[in-house]
């Protein structure tokens, strides 16, 4: 007699399915990245989940086949995934266009590959030293440290206290990026995605998106990325800069909407109000608190002005690499609940900054204690 497969078991066998077909769109999507001369050469790969005890992936040029680490293909979110595939697809790469079978594992040709696929090289292949390769974690600078510790003064019950630490934090903050961008000083960029993946964003997201870029010096673009559950490639939300800037508006972005949904509950409770009202609801926030922010900065600070105006030079060569082919994404217009929209200015103007930068564990995202 036939015997069905345990639920346990099938749940999981069709996860992995979905993760394969997941790296076959993502190969797909950064053969383009490689030179049309060149890209006929490249040939897609099998793809497989396999158990590791120490590595995290491999390229066999045997089997022309990509392999991951089943155990981190199953508990790890897609950008960590993604960033193994990118690092296993350079060594493709270097062996199918560049011929680079006699060449050291990671040696010019592979670092070559790495470049053309926004790659990074230093990705480790091995389990036991992932945090320090993959995502390098550098000491917190003295000014980082003060930043730190204004957003959790920033609790403060009494309302002036919280609203002057989070306004100190704000004005380190740009001056810090003065500072460096002033004295040309040696920094790296990096970037990472936020919030998740999804065929089609609400309109706060775009405007989350945009306080981000206009207030905490990094850049944000929607970028390619698979959803697991729908099967397709759609968009994420990405920001790139330094690490202490990309810590700061990661922390931001999630306290930001962590707020919006907890008041939303409140304000909605007797209202019943449908899903449209809540992006009415949330604009308003985000709007509220980017003029909050603005009144702040104030016209006087030129220099924070001009700063936000130009950018970080070194900020913007680094995008025009990263992102090649970067088109503007116009989002339609909608009806609007102008008096929810107004409750929720009302209430963005309100809201306070607070609590340290804290990370998980396996260090992949900036969570609100």
């Amino acid at each position: 007699m036939h015997k069905s497969k345990p639920e346990s078991a099938a749940i999981s066998e069709n996860l992995e399915r979905k993760i394969l077909h997941g790296l076959a769109l993502e190969w797909e999507t950064a053969r383009y990245l490689i030179d049309l001369k060149y890209r006929k050469y490249l040939q897609m790969p099998a793809f497989c989940l396999k158990d590791m005890k120490t590595r995290l992936g491999y390229w066999s040029s045997e089997k022309s086949e990509i392999c991951i680490n089943r155990d981190i293909a199953l508990s790890r979110n897609w950008d960590f995934i993604k960033k193994i595939l990118l690092h296993e697809m350079a060594h493709q790469v270097a062996q199918q266009i560049f011929g680079s079978d006699t060449e050291i594992p990671h040696g010019h040709l592979f670092k070559k590959a790495c470049y053309i696929l926004r790659a990074d090289y230093r990705a480790s292949e091995n389990l036991n030293t992932t945090n320090n390769n993959i995502e390098p974690d550098d000491h917190a600078t003295t000014i980082m440290l003060r930043i730190k510790k204004l957003f959790a003064l920033a609790e403060s019950s009494n309302r002036n206290e919280a609203e002057s630490a989070m306004k100190k934090a704000h004005e380190l903050v740009a001056k810090y990026n003065i500072e460096i961008i002033g004295n040309n000083a040696n920094r790296n960029f990096s970037s990472i995605s936020v919030g998740v993946s999804a065929l089609r964003h609400s309109k706060e997201d775009y405007f989350l998106a945009g306080l981000l870029r206009e207030y905490y010096f990094v850049w944000t673009i929607w970028a390619p990325a698979y959803i697991i559950e729908k099967e397709r490639m759609g968009r994420v939300l990405e920001l790139s800069g330094t690490k202490d800037n990309i810590d700061i508006a990661s922390y931001i972005y999630d306290f930001i909407k962590h707020y919006i949904d907890v008041r939303w509950l409140e304000y909605n409770k007797s209202k019943q109000l449908n899903r449209s009202r809540k992006t009415d609801f949330a604009t308003g926030i985000i709007k509220g608190f980017s003029s909050k922010l603005k009144a702040s900065a104030g016209s006087k600070n030129q220099s924070i002005n001009a700063l936000v105006k130009t950018g970080d030079p070194l900020l913007n060569k680094y995008i025009k690499y990263r992102y090649p082919h970067i088109v503007n994404i116009s989002t339609r217009s909608s009806t609007c609940d102008v008096k929810v929209l107004q409750d929720g200015i009302s209430m963005g103007k309100n809201l306070i900054i607070s609590k340290g930068i804290t990370k998980t564990n396996d260090k992949e995202r900036i969570l609100i204690e």
